[in-house]
Formats: C-alpha cells, sequence, structure tokens
C-alpha cells in the first residue's frame, strides 16, 4: 500500500512540474481572494458587560440581522471577497428554546453556554441564538446570504464531518432523510453503514473535571448532575474509545463513520491510481454507480441543501480526520452543483496536502504549520526569515492551494499577551503572508483592529476570542461603534492600523502581479548585501503589466539601512536595460528608484521598525 501510495504522489508530483505555466496564464485572469472569518454571534453584539459565564440576557449577542448594508459596505471596502460566518448551523446551546420546538441540551455535555459551533446539533437549521424571531431564523439566514450577494461578496459557512454533537436531534429533515444513528445496529462496535461507533455494554460517563471545572461556573442548572444518558456509549469525536473520556477529548461531539474499520481498514472503494490527475467531473462519474456508507450519503445531502439555499462553499473542521476518498465523492457532487463553489479545509499533515488537493477535490488548505508556524516565531522573535524560502519552494506545485491566515479561532490573538502583545508586529507578516503567493488570504474579524482577546468568557482561557460563551468582542466593539460601523471609537492607534489592513487588502484584490510569478531575492541579499538581516524578507512579484519588489521588517526596534538588490536573473526575465526606474510604493504612495547596473539592480531602503514597502515598478 505504501509502494502504490508513493507512486501515486509520484505521478501527482511529476503532473504538478509540468503544469506551471499554463496554470499561471489562468491564475493572472483571476482575482486573489481574502476570506473574513467572523463569528457570527459575536460581530454585532454590542453589549460591553463581559461577565464571565454569562448568560445571553447578560452579555449578549450578535444576530444574521446586525451584518446591516452598511456593515456589509464596510468589509467589502476592506477588501472581503468571501464572508466566513463560523456558527451558523445549529449547535448544542445552553438556552431554553423549548417554545420552538427545540429540545434542552445538557450542560455536562456542552463546552460553555452558548455552546461549541463545531458540535452540530441539527445541520439542517441554524443557530436560534442568532436570529430576532427563532421560528424564522432560517429566513433570517437566508437574507443575510442575499444580502451579502447584493454587496458583492460569497457566503461561506462550516460543516463538521468527523463529528456531531452528542445529542444530535435532527428535527428539520427534508422529507425522506433519516437522522443521524436512526438505523445504526448499536449492539456493535462497527457496521459500515452504522453512523456512529459503539461501545456495547458500556454507557457514556461525563468526564473528569479538571482545576475545580463545575459546567456554567458551578451555576444550577436543571439537567446539570454529572451525568448524560447515552447508552449504549459511543466513540468521542476525536477518537476516544472509552465510555468515559477525557476532559481535554472533544467529550461535547461522537465520532462520525465513515466506513473505516476499528482497525483502520476501509469498506469503501478506492480511487483508481491515475484519479489524482482528473477533474471534478472525473470523480463525480466514478462513484455514481459505487456503493457507499451511508454517512458519506448524509453529509453529501447536507452540502448539496447549503448549496442550493445560495451558500457559495464550505470551511470543512478536521478534514484529514475524514477518508480522503469521501471528499472526492463530497466535493466532486458540491461542484457538479456549484462549479465555482469555494472549498477550504482544515488539514495540518504536509504529507496530506497533495492527495487532499488532487484526490479530494479541495480548492485550498490551511498553510499552519510551515508558513504560519514560521511567520508566529519570526514575530515573536526567535525565528528567522531564512526559514521562509524553502517553506515556498517545497510548495511551489500547490502554492495556490495553501490558504495563508495570522488569526482564526483556534489560533492566539496577536495582540495577546500569549503570542507578541502588540498588534503592529502582525504586520510585516501580514504584508508576507497575503503577497507571497496566489493564495487566498485570511482575516479573523478584528485584527484588523488589533483585538487580544483578553476577556475571561467561561469556558477555556483566554488569548482566543472566545468561541463558547456570550461575550463582547471590544475593540471590534469600538469598530462597530453601536451599529454606525464607522470606526467612530477606535483610538488613533487602532484607526492607522485598520487603514493598513485596508490598504493591503483592497490592492491584493486588484494586483495582477500577486496573481502571477513569484521569486524569492531574500537569499540572493543575504549572501550580497551589506547590512540585510535575518530579520527583513524580500521578494518579487510580476505578470505581464506588473512589477512589484516587496520588501518587510520584522525587527520591532532599530530601523534598517541597506541597498537592496534584484538579481540579474530577475532584471532579464522583466525586459529591464542599464538605467534608473521610478518606483511607488502602493501602501502609501512613497516614491523611490530602482538603479541598473550591468544587469543587477539596486535600490536604496531605509526601513523603519516593523515597516514593509510593495514597491511598484513605474
Amino acid at each position: 500500500m505504501k509502494k502504490l501510495l508513493s507512486f501515486a504522489l509520484m505521478l501527482a508530483l511529476l503532473w504538478a512540474c509540468q503544469q506551471p505555466k499554463q496554470e499561471q496564464v489562468a491564475l493572472q485572469t483571476e482575482q486573489k481572494a481574502v476570506v473574513y472569518q467572523v463569528f457570527t454571534r459575536l460581530f454585532g453584539n454590542t453589549n460591553t458587560n463581559n461577565k464571565t459565564w454569562a448568560t445571553i440576557e447578560e452579555n449578549g449577542v450578535g444576530k444574521f440581522n446586525d451584518f446591516t448594508d452598511k456593515a456589509l459596505i464596510e468589509l467589502k471596502d476592506l477588501g472581503v471577497t468571501h464572508m466566513w460566518y463560523t456558527g451558523v448551523p445549529h449547535h448544542a446551546v445552553i438556552n431554553n428554546y423549548t417554545a420552538y420546538g427545540i429540545s434542552n441540551d445538557d450542560p455536562d455535555a456542552v463546552k460553555g453556554r452558548a455552546g461549541s459551533p463545531y458540535a452540530v446539533k441539527d445541520y439542517y437549521q441554524v443557530n436560534p441564538d442568532l436570529a430576532d424571531d427563532p421560528d424564522k431564523r432560517l429566513d433570517e439566514f437566508k437574507a443575510l446570504i442575499e444580502r451579502t450577494h447584493k454587496h458583492g461578496m460569497k457566503v461561506l459557512i462550516d460543516i463538521v464531518p468527523n463529528h456531531v454533537a452528542r445529542h444530535y436531534e435532527g428535527k428539520n429533515n427534508p422529507e425522506g432523510v433519516l437522522d443521524f444513528g436512526a438505523t445504526d445496529d448499536t449492539s456493535v462496535e462497527y457496521a459500515a453503514n452504522n453512523n456512529f461507533y459503539y461501545i456495547p455494554g458500556e454507557t457514556f460517563k461525563v468526564p473528569a473535571a479538571e482545576n475545580n471545572y463545575q459546567p456554567l461556573g458551578g451555576e444550577k442548572h436543571p439537567l446539570s448532575d454529572g451525568q448524560f444518558d447515552e447508552n449504549p456509549a459511543k466513540w468521542t469525536g476525536n477518537g476516544s474509545r472509552l465510555a468515559q473520556p477525557g476532559f481535554h477529548d472533544w467529550y461535547e461531539t461522537v465520532k462520525i463513520n465513515y466506513g473505516v474499520r476499528p482497525d483502520g481498514t476501509f469498506d469503501f472503494p478506492f480511487l483508481p491510481e491515475d484519479y489524482d490527475q482528473m477533474d471534478e467531473k472525473a470523480h463525480f462519474d466514478f462513484w455514481q454507480d459505487k456503493q457507499v456508507p451511508d454517512s458519506w450519503i448524509k453529509f453529501r445531502d447536507i452540502a448539496l441543501y447549503w448549496t442550493k439555499l445560495g451558500v457559495d462553499g464550505f470551511r470543512f473542521d478536521m478534514a484529514e480526520m475524514v477518508p480522503v476518498e469521501f471528499w472526492s465523492f463530497m466535493n466532486s457532487s458540491i461542484k457538479n452543483a456549484n462549479p465555482d463553489a469555494f472549498l477550504l479545509a482544515e488539514v495540518y499533515n504536509p504529507s496530506l496536502y497533495r492527495d487532499y488537493i488532487h484526490k479530494g477535490k479541495m480548492d485550498y488548505l490551511y498553510d499552519k504549520v510551515e508558513l504560519y508556524d514560521t511567520l508566529k516565531h519570526i514575530m515573536q522573535g526567535h525565528g528567522l526569515t531564512d526559514n521562509l524560502p524553502a517553506i515556498q519552494e517545497g510548495l511551489k506545485d500547490i502554492e495556490h492551494h495553501m490558504l495563508h491566515f495570522l488569526e482564526n479561532h483556534d489560533e492566539q490573538r496577536i495582540a495577546s499577551p500569549e503570542f507578541v502583545g502588540d498588534a503592529d508586529k502582525g504586520m510585516p507578516a501580514m504584508v508576507v503572508s497575503t503577497c507571497i503567493s496566489t493564495a487566498p488570504t485570511m482575516l479573523y474579524f478584528g485584527q484588523e483592529v488589533g483585538e487580544p482577546g483578553a476577556e475571561d468568557a467561561g469556558f477555556g482561557s483566554n488569548s482566543r476570542t472566545s468561541i463558547f460563551d456570550y461575550i463582547g468582542v471590544p475593540h471590534h466593539q469600538r469598530w462597530m461603534n453601536n451599529g454606525a460601523f464607522d470606526g467612530g471609537q477606535l483610538s488613533d492607534d487602532e484607526k492607522a492600523l485598520r487603514d493598513f489592513y485596508k490598504r493591503l487588502l483592497t490592492f491584493s484584490t486588484k494586483s495582477t502581479a500577486l496573481m502571477g510569478e513569484y521569486e524569492e531575492i531574500h537569499s540572493f541579499n543575504r549572501a550580497n548585501t551589506e547590512g540585510y538581516g535575518d530579520k527583513v524578507f524580500s521578494f518579487v512579484r510580476w505578470s505581464g503589466d506588473e512589477k512589484l519588489i516587496i520588501t518587510s521588517s520584522f525587527k520591532p526596534a532599530d530601523a534598517e539601512a541597506f541597498s537592496l538588490k534584484v538579481p540579474a536573473e530577475i532584471i532579464k526575465k522583466w525586459g529591464l536595460k542599464d538605467g534608473s526606474y521610478q518606483l511607488t510604493d502602493v501602501l502609501y504612495g512613497s516614491n523611490n528608484t530602482l538603479k541598473i547596473n550591468n544587469g543587477v539592480g539596486s535600490i536604496k531602503m531605509s526601513l523603519q521598525p516593523l515597516e514593509s514597502f510593495i514597491y511598484q515598478l513605474q
């Protein structure tokens, strides 16, 4: 099996090496995408109470309707092309909606009071917390889809195929759609068409608490008794096979069975070896006469339901925990319904990247463990920019598919003391992250105004804006300005930071060079330029009608001064002759000069701490 996999990967790499010129021509006609991840229940919340473990009445909650025309206009003007509305599908919450036919959830099997958006309770409905009228919550979300489209942006939501809420209850299934587990044989650990894995003969036990943890902070609740009724017990979402999972397991969720036997072997058809070279239509056709596990069909139907409602794409949680063959089946079905669907996956294992792109038909994967982690170390002062060129070289064949970010709901806020404690230290990293490839850029709401995630909301620790509890987001609230969405309460520093993000992102969506060629000139300057250190990074980007020279300083103090060199091979590719050429910085408009002598370019650079220049050749 390993030999077959290696051969398939070899074919994929060979194919990729033969494609770049043709693919590059196609990319130059595209717009660089900017994804704005917004935690939907926090975005519009103007309540500044921020009490720990507070109720929805005490701390407030944002609604679909808080994304007003004005808000969406401002986000579009920020450079956003895709709105990822996080936390839309109905997940387990500790709030009483029994008047709307929704059962109460047990605090012993829910993290926080507002609940994790990754413990979905009903895939054919939306979170009632997000609606002004919970009885019309789906209509309110449909209206948000329409408003977002009206302002020229696409809509993404989460699908979490690896697991569902411990208390899944599909009360809104379309006619003929059975609930997860409805036909499962619960007397066995595994059956190919069971939706869940079982632990026969054992009942589920709530994890033993750590650090004096109590659900809801110890508040009395009729269902909070240290027990949860599940018999037989099911495997937990992260794969724990214990009837009593650990406190740090994903105990609020249960794992979905995709035809993977407990010993790791499979009960589903494999893709032929050459299908890593085939398009979505070939994959779609392949699966039409195949018998696949029931869970595959259920999640395909969920994705197609939301696609039909107007959702333009999905962010797939923990995609690498689900077999790549399922993704071929799922994604080719989505693309058959909407060829332009935007499919983004959370995959952290670099050895799986090419399989999930070429076989699984993902459009984009997180570039976390290579680019993000390296940039984080550089920002924190213990990493070197010398490590960046090898990352882009290693991903050269799939660079367009590796989405870049500096924050998301799983990561620490840049401004938090646990990260770097200063939002400005993210500025050079954001220039590099945005401009180094043709891949989409992702921004987490509040990042653009330096949100530090300092609030103690309840479940979990701060430094990450809480995804589990009702809370306000102070820096973001100052930009929101009680619904005016004009930044009226921001400090001067926060306004300047947001202005930087706006300048960078809006340029990125219009630049043809950023969808064109890339060469790093960092290594050449490290070897040949006096004063050019390991806290500076430089590269060039170009297309047929635009040429860029980009340099960023990651030093938080002390200016950098040197004569940046542009190697002869770049000058030759650009068709430039000896002489002087005007450069203009696209961020703030300053001018400089590229001088070419004997075929080698040079630019006198004076970089202030954390400063970047994106010089455009005039």
